[in-house]
């Protein structure tokens, strides 16, 4: 990120609804120790705009605070939605107001086992399950183009449009490409070569062949990089039986959702999954993907781990990446201690004592 030296970051913060800023609470706590250890200087921006808020107020995300949102380094985003307002009215404002406001068209969702006693799978550990999921962010059937018509007739039709763009797609597949290649740069001689799985469902929905086009296109220019495609029913069944195949997934966006989902409950459940929701070089939005739990607000029991990882991934994309480092060990060497039974409201440790235990291994 371009910024004067010497400049503090200024990080938005949306605690959300539910469980939401119980475990941001955790995240910040870790944002501040490592700060203070790699002198980074950032400015906290508050922002209320949540289910809750809405139900006091009425208001949801004005045009200016997207743009106010521009401005911004980065977002910390807890959970978004409340049980006694109007499903996905709040969350379209806040998470699509950021996707689409700020054009942050990768969603990246890293699928990492830590620890073996963590995962459902038989005879599958760390080795096996260390990969990464590239969603694209801003269109497919997520893009908002449809509607019901004779709603709560007999006669009823609902109709959504997907909507694939030559540009959507080759940025996010160029992405991909080139976060594959630096995975293998990282890993080193000798370390696992890079790959790059497209998943798409181009036999039966046929438009999704400008997904593969795309994809041999662009990966003409990454002759180093492994290129394979799999449907998207067979990517779900392999993610169980093989994991190890999988280095780095792109796909559209509804798939995207799914199988990030079915991916972090591999690598222990919904308490440790984070993601990105990125521009590169430009304002991002970071977040845990538990959603809101009402059920276990209030009562210090929800999994901050992924709001913790979260805050890793966000200092990685503005270019602290030693800072980033070290959330990320301070975490891998929690789990690997087999202090944490499990990384959901069951573990037995409350979310602060959970933020507790991390801070504890960041020394």
């Amino acid at each position: 990120m371009a910024r004067a030296p010497g400049q503090p970051y200024r990080i938005g913060v949306l605690g959300g609804d539910g469980i939401g800023p119980e475990v941001l609470d955790q995240g910040l706590r870790v944002l501040d120790a490592v700060a203070a250890q790699e002198g980074i200087q950032y400015e906290r921006v508050d922002y209320p705009y949540s289910g809750a808020y809405y139900l006091e107020t009425g208001k949801l995300v004005p045009p200016e605070v997207i743009e106010e949102w521009r401005g911004l380094d980065a977002v910390l985003l807890g959970a978004i939605g409340h049980p006694d307002v109007e499903a996905g009215l709040v969350e379209r404002s806040v998470i699509l107001g950021l996707r689409f406001g700020l054009d942050l068209y990768v969603n990246l969702r890293p699928i990492k086992l830590y620890s073996e006693h963590l995962g459902p799978l038989k005879n599958k550990g760390p080795d096996d399950l260390d990969f990464i999921v590239v969603r694209e962010n801003t269109e497919g059937l997520y893009s908002q183009i449809g509607g019901r018509r004779a709603v709560g007739t007999t006669d009823e039709i609902a109709t959504v449009t997907g909507i694939y763009t030559y540009k959507g797609v080759e940025r996010v597949i160029r992405y991909a490409f080139e976060l594959a290649r630096k995975r293998a740069a990282a890993r080193g001689p000798g370390g696992r070569p890079a790959r790059l799985t497209l998943v798409d469902k181009a036999n039966a929905i046929r438009p999704h062949q400008i997904w593969r086009d795309i994809f041999a296109k662009v990966g003409a220019e990454f002759p180093d990089v492994e290129q394979e495609g799999a449907y998207v029913d067979a990517c779900c069944m392999w993610m169980i039986k093989n994991p190890e195949w999988f280095d780095v997934i792109v796909t559209t966006n509804l798939f995207g959702d799914i199988i990030t989902d079915l991916g972090a409950m591999l690598q222990g459940g919904m308490g440790i999954a984070a993601s990105g929701n990125i521009h590169p070089g430009k304002t991002s939005m970071f977040e845990p993907i538990h959603g809101s739990a009402p059920k276990h607000a209030g009562k210090n029991v929800a999994c901050p781990i992924g709001a913790i990882m979260a805050v890793g991934m966000m200092l990685d994309h503005v270019g602290e990446e030693k800072a980033a480092k070290k959330v990320d060990d301070a975490v891998a060497r929690l789990l690997q201690s087999g202090r944490v039974p499990s990384l959901d409201a069951r573990s037995g440790i409350s979310t602060s004592a959970m933020g507790d235990m991390v801070l504890e291994e960041l020394g």
